[in-house]
């Protein structure tokens, strides 16, 4: 499907303030970037590098006053996201090098705590993508999606302890008991069509036979629409924005996910 994305964020600026953006989809094997427009207002110098995981970045300096960023794509992206039960798991002296940090432990995914957890999730299941997809039942039972509930990050443990939170906690969770059975997994963040209400998004991906694949806890069936904008080991790599110096939130936010027929 073709789909038409973007976001509108505006700042009251008090001070000249730095600004790491992660707003720009990129192309490759999961979308097709068709289309872009990129505005910011008052107009402000940007250099755009790209961070380790690949993903597009943009950097600038906020002037003082009102400031606001528009961006628009025309993404062609799948109309449905792949299923592969039975998938098998990938011992990891034969995981490819570029995924062995999606092993590890992370700010928001202790995956050291969880073993016992995922053991017991997935005892009976076959080794591989069954066992993700029934951390994700897990996930849909047992932690409930609440859009904004928190605006902060929480952990992993954090959210396994309330049992609710957003869509990038039910993700933290789903990444931490994954990676907890040896199977690497990462957050991805971007845009998700037909999503209510609608924002940003959050998802995760897990690496089972020999690929990546979605997975996406806080939907009843994981269709298509996925655009992604950013991927990253937690939350602390894929922020949309970040912002250094007095703390600077924004004061209207819009968010569009429109199908081009």
């Amino acid at each position: 499907m073709r789909l038409r994305t973007g976001c509108n964020l505006k700042f009251e600026i008090a001070t000249p303030t730095p600004f790491i953006l992660m707003l720009r989809p990129r192309s490759g094997s999961q979308q097709w970037v068709e289309q872009q427009e990129y505005e910011i207002d008052p107009g402000t110098p940007v250099y755009e590098f790209t961070d380790d995981y690949g993903n597009l970045c943009q950097r600038l300096t906020a002037p003082c006053g009102m400031f606001s960023i528009t961006t628009s794509s025309v993404v062609v992206t799948s109309d449905y996201t792949d299923e592969a039960y039975g998938a098998e798991f990938v011992e990891i002296q034969n995981l490819p090098d570029s995924v062995l940090s999606y092993l590890l432990p992370s700010r928001y995914c202790e995956s050291d705590c969880f073993n016992e957890l995922a053991v017991s999730i997935t005892q009976g299941e076959i080794l591989g993508y069954n066992q993700v997809a029934a951390i994700t039942n897990w996930l849909r039972s047992n932690i409930k999606y609440i859009p904004g509930s928190n605006n902060e990050p929480l952990s992993a443990i954090q959210v396994n302890t309330n049992g609710y939170g957003v869509c990038r906690d039910l993700a933290h969770l789903g990444i931490a008991l994954c990676r907890s059975l040896s199977i690497p997994a990462r957050i991805v963040v971007g845009y998700l069509y037909n999503l209510q209400p609608m924002d940003m998004h959050a998802w995760f991906e897990a690496y089972v036979g020999n690929r990546w694949y979605t997975f996406d806890a806080t939907q009843m069936a994981t269709t298509g629409g996925y655009v992604i904008l950013g991927l990253g080991k937690d939350a602390a790599d894929v922020a949309v924005f970040n912002q250094f110096g007095p703390s600077v939130f924004p004061i209207d936010q819009q968010v569009w996910v429109e199908k081009v027929e």
